[in-house]
């Protein structure tokens, strides 16, 4: 046989899309993982024209399940994000919206199995850490798609997928502040370097002349602005403790301002060298809590609220994302769990092929 079959599951999770695997039917080692899943994908091209990516970034992502070597959790979700066109697959960052179909994942591929109406799965995030628990419906011990819940960026309704992060803070650096500082200004821009379940450079949009009100192809389209974001970025990667990043997605990058449509603040996110047309769970995670942090770049654009858990509605471009955020001010900020609702959606399920000159198979 020239090609290698490899069982899969293909699931819209949150906003994004992508090929879900038992870790086990994958090879063990990096190299040749990372060359399958480029070929699975098809990076490369621009429409992923040889694979079963979608030609943006939200369309190449990838989860890889197994029961979990955590004593807490039932289920270890790897994540990898694949590039478009540049053959490159990173490692380091995870993913909360593809891990809103990680809970019907697991009951698809059956590493968990239904309790009643509503399943708990609790998800260990290799990369990063973290821990998540997720509430999947399962009616009558039956996995359901079917429901009422709505996510701005997906068309239609589905069954809600609630989840519940912890351990978050300082998952990918270490630290809160990985800087040291609440504020940073690099190239005459201030921002401020937060490691919340994402980390992120965040700085105010009016900062670079922009409203934070632009739409995703205007973004896209302003490449003196993404210039000036990626020299940013670059140096607050090194300053952040992670070297090097001019070939990793992360830190990823957001925008504040003043909110406009009644939410708490208006965001922009991007993934970094493109726009994310909506937003990312865990980039939400990290805004939310820039948003609550006095001193923080956030300062004069919200009225913060005083209470936890606080319900901060995040603006972004293709609508808005709830996150409750549960968090201590006694000694400055310090977040206890974010919680978000998902939906997910099984789309195909069955094997996709990878030349087994890239890998034979087990």
């Amino acid at each position: 046989m020239t090609q290698t079959a490899i069982p899969y599951l293909f699931m819209r999770g949150g906003t994004s899309r992508g090929p879900y695997f038992n870790r086990a039917d994958l090879p063990e080692d990096r190299e040749t993982l990372a060359e399958v899943l480029l070929a699975v994908v098809g990076s490369g091209h621009p429409l992923n024209i040889d694979g079963i990516g979608g030609g943006a970034a939200v369309t190449t992502k990838v989860a890889m399940l197994s029961p979990s070597e955590d004593g807490w959790a039932d289920v270890d979700y790897f994540f990898a994000q694949v590039s478009v066109e540049d053959r490159l697959v990173d490692f380091k960052p995870t993913c909360g919206n593809i891990l809103s179909g990680v809970g019907p994942a697991a009951v698809e591929l059956g590493l968990v199995q239904p309790t009643g109406d509503v399943t708990d799965v609790k998800i260990h995030a290799v990369n990063t850490g973290a821990k998540v628990l997720s509430k999947v419906l399962t009616p009558g011990g039956v996995l359901t798609y079917d429901g009422d819940t709505e996510i701005a960026g997906v068309p239609g309704a589905g069954a809600a997928v609630a989840l519940n992060f912890m351990g978050v803070v300082g998952s990918s650096t270490g630290a809160f502040l990985p800087t040291g500082n609440i504020r940073d200004t690099f190239d005459g821009i201030d921002v401020t370097c937060m490691d919340v379940a994402m980390p992120m450079v965040i700085a105010r949009a009016a900062d670079f002349g922009l409203t934070g009100y632009e739409s995703v192809a205007e973004l896209d389209a302003n490449k003196d602005f993404f210039a000036r974001m990626e020299a940013i970025r670059l140096q607050a990667g090194a300053a952040m403790g992670m070297g090097d990043v001019a070939k990793s997605v992360t830190p990823k990058f957001g925008l504040l301002a003043p909110a406009r449509d009644g939410g708490t603040i208006a965001t922009r996110y991007f993934m970094p060298w493109n726009t994310h047309p909506s937003m990312a769970v865990t980039g939400a995670q990290c805004l939310a809590s820039c948003a609550l942090t006095p001193g923080s770049v956030a300062d004069g654009l919200l009225d913060r609220p005083t209470q936890s858990p606080a319900d901060v509605v995040l603006e972004h471009a293709s609508g808005t994302i709830d996150v409750l955020v549960d968090y201590d001010t006694s000694d400055g900020f310090a977040l206890n769990s974010a919680g978000l609702l998902r939906t997910a959606r099984k789309l195909a399920d069955g094997c996709v092929f990878v030349p087994s000159r890239i890998w034979e198979g087990r």
